[in-house]
């Protein structure tokens, strides 16, 4: 196994979702940077643990619901919602 700087630090081109994301990885939206490096220090995270944050935000999800939330809609529940009282 070689670790190589470079290949770790330098994330794919970003795409652009829309006018305001960016997705390096599949399935990795994020918020352009450009729109928040005004406010936020923009930090270089290595590939592995994006990829590690991305894979572990079900189990993160699971456990705030289990600890915080009475309980849980989808998306699409609340986008129905919305749109049957306009």
């Amino acid at each position: 196994m070689s670790y190589r700087y470079s290949d770790e630090h330098a994330p794919p081109a970003p795409q652009r979702a829309s006018e305001v994301a960016v997705t390096t990885h599949e399935h990795v939206f994020e918020v352009d940077p450009r729109l928040m490096e005004r406010w936020v220090l923009q930090q270089t995270f290595p590939n592995w643990d994006t990829l590690r944050i991305m894979h572990a935000r079900h189990d993160h999800l699971d456990w705030m619901h289990a600890h915080f939330a009475q309980k849980t809609i989808t998306g699409s529940d609340l986008i129905a919602e919305i749109e049957n009282e306009a």
